[in-house]
């Protein structure tokens, strides 16, 4: 059974930091790319970050370059999103995905799993 467990999400002040986790449980293969999107109220779903699990490649949505880094640990099939400089745009519930394949995509349509999102709220 295939599952991805997201965690670490909160709410801070404008400018503050959280670091999301993405915890992968069952995948048999080496070959998949795990992405953030996140979801505000009455917007459609966006790619924020992706990487590669085997080469480690990443990209980022333009809104969040210089403050979000995503980042991996093999050994713990864990992603993690960090999030510095937020701000209340950041708002949204963020979600980890995997592709099964080894290229990251921004279209979240490629994406055959999901975890069930954590809740970022970023406000005063």
């Amino acid at each position: 059974q295939l599952q991805l467990v997201e965690s670490g999400g909160g709410l801070v002040q404008p400018g503050g930091s959280l670091r999301l986790s993405c915890a992968a449980s069952g995948f048999t293969s080496d070959y998949y790319a795990i992405a953030w999107f996140r979801q505000a109220p009455g917007k459609e779903r966006e790619g924020v970050s992706c990487i590669s699990r085997l080469s480690g490649s990443t990209n980022y949505e333009d809104s969040v370059k210089g403050r979000f880094t995503i980042s991996r640990d093999n050994a713990k099939n864990t992603v993690y999103l960090q999030m510095n400089s937020l701000k209340p745009e950041d708002t949204a519930v963020y979600y980890c995905a995997v592709r099964t394949s080894y290229y990251c995509s921004e279209y979240s349509s490629v994406y055959n799993y999901w975890g069930r999102g954590t809740q970022v709220t970023v406000s005063s």
